[in-house]
């Protein structure tokens, strides 16, 4: 099936590893083109630059009120269009309610859940009908993560912030969407499996409890992301489509 998505161009935030740059990676092998972020302008180049001239790296820090805009604009002078957002966030700091700081809220706050915000609503001056929105949340949306408070706290926040953005830009055609991982092989989560003090052995018990019996690959991930926002989704809207291997037991 052709996803359609030749010549289309999406920016992709926190995309130098991970399920960012699996998404890029992804997109770039139908055909889109990609601005992708991160922190560092040597690792976004170093990234944009494993995936060929349909790819551009950008430093930019989520929190930042001013990259949005810029980020846009990027797309559109390299490209010469703006056809969709990825948006993908570092993790927060891991912790209990009973250790977790303000200062790691408040940081967690502006990055994770006001950065996302800002970059949605830049996405959607500048979109026209077609467009799409994706956010890369987390399983955390619908059942909590042991040790790690702050996700549990902002990423279910920023799925109901998606799902009021889909009903507002859907009659404008705009599509907005949201996935859900859970235990992907990527660097962060193998550094969660690292905090129980045994990683081969937190990883067992927990591939124990997926049905597939394995972790996600990243390219898994980055099919699913390459997707939902092509035009081969045109009629999904609003949906919070879990990447798990079936580990979500509800409908």
């Amino acid at each position: 099936m052709d996803l359609g998505l030749k010549d289309r161009v999406y920016v992709v935030t926190g995309a130098t590893r991970g399920l960012g740059y699996a998404s890029a990676r992804e997109l770039t092998a139908d055909g889109a083109k990609v601005v992708l972020t991160g922190r560092d302008a040597g690792r976004a180049e170093a990234a944009a630059n494993e995936l060929g001239p349909n790819a551009v790296g950008v430093a930019a820090d989520n929190s930042d009120s001013q990259a949005p805009a810029r980020l846009v604009a990027t797309a559109r002078e390299r490209f010469g269009r703006f056809d969709g957002i990825l948006i993908s966030v570092g993790g927060p700091a891991p912790g209990s309610a009973a250790d977790n700081t303000d200062e790691q809220w408040t940081a967690a706050f502006e990055s994770v859940f006001l950065g996302a915000v800002r970059l949605a609503r830049a996405a959607a001056a500048e979109l026209t009908d077609g467009g799409v929105i994706g956010f890369v949340l987390s399983g955390s949306v619908h059942e909590p993560i042991p040790g790690l408070t702050i996700s549990n706290g902002l990423r279910p926040g920023l799925a109901g912030f998606a799902k009021s953005l889909s009903v507002e830009l859907g009659p404008r055609g705009i599509r907005v969407v949201g996935l859900l991982p859970a235990r992907i092989d990527t660097d962060r989560v193998r550094e969660l499996d690292a905090l129980s003090g045994d990683a081969e052995a937190a990883r067992a018990g927990n591939e124990s409890r997926i049905p597939l019996r394995r972790y996600g690959a990243p390219e898994e991930f980055g099919r699913s992301a390459a997707f939902l926002l092509s035009p081969a989704a045109s009629y999904l809207t609003g949906v919070m489509l879990p990447v798990d291997g079936g580990s979500r037991h509800g409908f």
